[in-house]
């Protein structure tokens, strides 16, 4: 099988697609497929979208060459689109719109999380045949050797980290966490550190603040800690937290987005009114969260098999997805070579 990704894959931290991305291809490469991230060939199998925006770094190609592709290059290469943004988690008001259009190209839909799904299906996207394949990390490197558990008898280290830096990412949750330091109680109990880059507005003043860290040098930093908090507000999915969890830590979330679908079970929900009380409740079962977590499913070897088994069940199911088709590859031979004259930029 051969599956052109469309990702613009970067080195160190760039955030959970960048990761996605990166943990799909190892993941098929082991098991024999060849992935590219262009449309550069005249055999693909599958093309997966990931970032339809000409706009984004991320982006390494947009659903208009999708649509040429399978017009003029290969009309029977199945079109996959994963899913895991909105404009419910940065208050933008395009993103819904641009992906429902952009959606039109794909015979099949991937969500992140069942949150995300309903968001875009009651917003009227019309994807007939569309799945949730909750996101996952890497064993290899984020796993629990090396973690300290807290021992109850020190301070508990609390962390969080984000590549993005809108506000929504939590920072009301963290401020307020680095607040509560200022008082005796706290200030003897707990330690805070956030990784990542920091909204403009975010002044801390007794928490530890740690640049952007990604792979071996995150997981070690996190498992230097002891719990995991998250106050992502309409998160999709969001990588950090299945990061922090599968070293181990037990998590603090609130109650937004498709984060609950991943944390429910394996920490304690909380929003910013009772913070305290859920941290007092944390504290006094910290060890049963340590076994529960023993346990957690969400890694990116779960997430790759069970893409690859959507791979070849669209596969399977071609003719359908052909006969379902609606646009025309009876494009006039101008049309035609236009396009060729781009792709081979003898034109602009």
């Amino acid at each position: 099988m051969k599956v052109s990704i469309g990702t613009n894959i970067k080195e160190g931290p760039w955030g959970g697609g960048n990761l996605f991305a990166i943990n799909l291809s190892n993941f098929l490469k082991k098991e024999g497929h060849e992935v590219v991230y262009d449309l550069n060939h005249k055999d693909l199998d599958i093309i997966l979208i990931t970032e339809p925006r000409k706009t984004s770094e991320s982006s390494s190609f947009t659903h208009y060459d999708v649509e040429n592709y399978l017009k003029y290059e290969k009309f029977d290469t199945i079109v996959l689109h994963r899913i895991n943004e909105c404009d419910e988690r940065k208050n933008t008001n395009y993103v819904n719109k641009y992906l429902i259009y952009a959606n039109k190209i794909a015979d099949e839909t991937i969500f992140v999380s069942k949150w995300l799904r309903d968001l875009y299906l009651n917003q009227g996207l019309k994807s007939s045949t569309n799945h949730v394949v909750y996101a996952g990390a890497d064993r290899d490197v984020f796993n629990r050797d090396g973690f300290k558990a807290w021992k109850g008898n020190e301070k508990m280290k609390i962390v969080t980290h984000h590549w993005g830096a809108n506000w929504n990412k939590g920072f009301d949750t963290y401020l307020k966490l680095d607040g509560m330091m200022n008082e005796e109680k706290w200030k003897k109990k707990i330690e805070f550190t956030y990784i990542g880059n920091l909204h403009k507005k975010a002044h801390f003043s007794n928490s530890n603040l740690i640049k952007p860290l990604s792979g071996k040098e995150l997981a070690m930093e996190l498992k230097n800690h002891n719990l995991y908090i998250t106050g992502s507000i309409n998160e999709p999915s969001g990588n950090h937290h299945i990061e922090s969890a599968q070293c181990g830590l037990p998590i603090l979330y609130i109650n937004s987005g498709g984060i609950p679908e991943y944390c429910e079970g394996y920490g304690i929900e909380f929003s910013n009114d009772n913070l305290e009380a859920k941290l007092d409740e944390m504290i006094l079962k910290y060890e049963y969260y340590l076994e529960v977590l023993k346990q957690y499913p969400n890694d990116s070897n779960k997430m790759s098999e069970e893409f690859l088994n959507i791979f070849e069940n669209a596969l399977n199911n071609k003719e359908k997805h052909l006969n379902k088709r609606n646009f025309s590859i009876n494009d006039s031979k101008i049309k035609k070579s236009l396009y060729f004259f781009k792709k081979n930029k003898l034109i602009k």
